[in-house]
């Protein structure tokens, strides 16, 4: 089992959605957040002034995949992120050691 965690542009959510929906991997935890890479902030002008704004919003997905999905996962989520331009994101894979639905108490494979 693994964990994808995949940090994206707020404007593809709906578009990496789809993606993994045609794959079948439905759930997902989204998080908005805020953070930068290469690419640095930027500065905007506001009544005259200028402002740095140095944490971009950015979109964190988080989703439990078992590890024979993993890399249709990450390449449709690697296609429909791409905009070709700095600040695509980054996707990160961990490992998974014990998944529990609590729900109905289903551990690790039929709990994803």
């Amino acid at each position: 089992m693994k964990l994808i965690t995949a940090i994206i542009k707020p404007f593809k959510l709906e578009e990496v959605r789809a993606s993994l929906d045609m794959l079948g991997i439905s759930g997902m935890t989204i998080t908005e957040v805020k953070g930068f890479g290469r690419q640095k902030g930027h500065t905007e002008l506001y009544r005259g002034a200028e402002y740095v704004i140095d944490f971009l919003p950015k979109i964190k997905v988080e989703i439990a995949v078992s590890a024979d999905q993993l890399n249709d996962a990450v390449d449709a989520i690697t296609k429909s992120a791409n905009t070709g331009k700095i600040g695509d994101g980054k996707i990160f894979v961990s490992s998974l050691d014990k998944v529990i639905r609590i729900r109905t108490g289903e551990t690790d494979q039929d709990a994803i």
